[in-house]
């Protein structure tokens, strides 16, 4: 038969960018977000916190200063049933112009566990204590800089007595490649100064023990979690917290990390149907067909299927959306392991796998993890599949450790 790969009137495959936005985009440039209202108010209330917290003084540029840049960052904040709760604009440094033993030296900054989150909830719910979410603004603000920074002003407020002046940093400011670093020693000095200790299993919890009374306080950045069993220390604490740090109780746990959390009668629910509807809108495929499986039984491609994808960076972009919804989508994290796998290199037929899972998603958006208020009982499953990997022979195992079923 004649194909046209045979006689060489074959076209290229046409490969949609699935990476649009369908709903109204947040401004990536300070002159796109200046003719709205609303950002230019976001942007004038930043600079005001950033003055207030004294964030930099303006000195005379020198040849010998490693200036950085700054830009505006700007993003929709939204309430859990997808409504507008504020517009929040950010001044970021340009901390990839940094250099090591120059500008900065230490980095590191410990983050909450998730496993830790859900125990952390499981713990609250067994003895029916009340979680506190708690939100620190302009958190970084607070970290003291130990190197001299230099960062040009930035765009749209500009000193009009000093327009050539550059800004030296008093404050750790976000985008700085120590900022999380400086931050997380602030709040960890501050929390073991009233009387916290650093758990041994996760240095982002924190525990207060003093005679019947027990605390403990979560960190993710900037983002914190608060029970314990006194109502009167946590009130103590948060007065505190109040004085010290610009503060806001955001009440009982509803919204952290984008995990939603609805309680039920026997618990709670953790989700992330939003973030789940969001990545299916930027590949366009809110309207596709639901499939029943994650991934598919079978494994034999066509010839084109093993040619190399077109576009590997939306590739990349996706199954990056994928690995953060596993937080609590656990019937797909093996599938996101697979195709994880081929991100250096994708495949078309990696790409259709990829497109089959975005499917599965469409028809799974309620799916969710249940936490119970039972008895905190450990449990642990393993298992193989014994050599099953048809490439390399290699088995598969996995295992779940189940606290509270």
């Amino acid at each position: 038969m004649a194909t046209r790969s045979k006689t060489g009137h074959s076209k290229p495959k046409k490969i949609f960018n699935l990476s649009h936005i369908i709903h109204e985009a947040d401004p990536t440039t300070y002159n796109q977000a200046s003719k709205s209202e609303h950002w230019r108010s976001a942007m004038s209330q930043e600079f005001q916190a950033l003055q207030i917290q004294g964030t930099w003084d303006l000195v005379p540029p020198h040849p010998t200063q490693n200036v950085l840049g700054c830009k505006w960052t700007y993003r929709t904040k939204l309430n859990s049933d997808s409504t507008v709760a504020r517009y929040k604009a950010r001044l970021v440094a340009k901390g990839f112009n940094q250099e090591h033993g120059i500008d900065y030296t230490k980095t590191f900054s410990p983050v909450a566990k998730i496993p830790t989150v859900r125990v952390f909830i499981l713990i609250a719910l067994h003895f029916k204590w009340d979680i506190h979410e708690l939100d620190i603004s302009n958190a970084f603000l607070h970290g003291q800089l130990s190197k001299t920074v230099y960062m040009q002003q930035p765009l749209g407020f500009q000193d009009v007595v000093h327009p050539t002046f550059v800004c030296k940093l008093n404050k750790a400011l976000y985008g700085l490649k120590q900022s999380p670093c400086e931050w997380y020693a602030t709040l960890s000095n501050y929390l073991q100064n009233f009387g916290f200790t650093i758990s041994n299993a996760d240095p982002s919890l924190f525990i207060y023990k003093s005679g019947s009374n027990k605390l403990y306080i979560l960190i993710y950045v900037d983002d914190i979690l608060l029970t314990g069993n006194s109502k009167s220390e946590i009130t103590r604490l948060l007065a505190r917290l109040h004085d010290r740090f610009q503060m806001r109780n955001l009440g009982s746990l509803a919204n952290f990390l984008g995990i939603q959390t609805t309680n039920t009668s026997y618990g709670v629910l953790l989700h992330q149907q939003q973030y789940a509807k969001r990545i299916l809108e930027r590949a366009g495929m809110q309207n596709s067909k639901p499939v029943a499986t994650p991934i598919s039984c079978k494994t034999e491609h066509s010839t084109s299927c093993n040619t190399e994808f077109t576009n590997p960076h939306l590739y990349r972009q996706l199954i990056g959306s994928l690995q953060y919804i596993t937080l609590t989508r656990l019937d797909i994290q093996f599938a996101v392991h697979q195709l994880s796998q081929h991100m250096h290199a994708p495949l078309n037929s990696n790409f259709d796998d990829l497109k089959r899972l975005l499917r599965y998603i469409q028809g799974s958006t309620s799916i969710d993890i249940p936490l119970h208020r039972d008895t905190l009982t450990l449990q642990g499953y393993v298992d193989a599949d014994w050599a099953n990997n048809t490439h390399d022979r290699k088995s598969i195992s996995e295992y779940v450790l189940q606290l509270s079923g």
